[in-house]
């Protein structure tokens, strides 16, 4: 008995290594954003958000490529 066809499966998986992908991203892009704030001085929260919201963006993309890759990489020759 299989709860999710095989092609469901696939796409949560992608879900997922997307989803780690932009809270890895955010989380650097936040630390960016920190350090941009405490460099800069009079940088407005606008800019720091966008430096965070460019990081996850990053992330997820990234994180799901990566995963794509994976998956061409590890796929039996058929």
């Amino acid at each position: 008995m299989t709860i999710v066809s095989e092609n469901g499966s696939e796409t949560i998986k992608s879900a997922a290594a997307a989803s780690v992908g932009a809270g890895v991203g955010g989380a650097g892009g936040a630390t960016a954003g920190v350090l941009e704030l405490a460099a800069q001085g009079g940088v407005t929260a606008l800019s720091a958000s966008a430096v965070i919201g460019v990081g996850a963006v990053a992330g997820g993309v990234l994180g799901f490529l990566g995963y794509k890759l994976y998956r061409h990489l590890t796929k039996p020759k058929s």
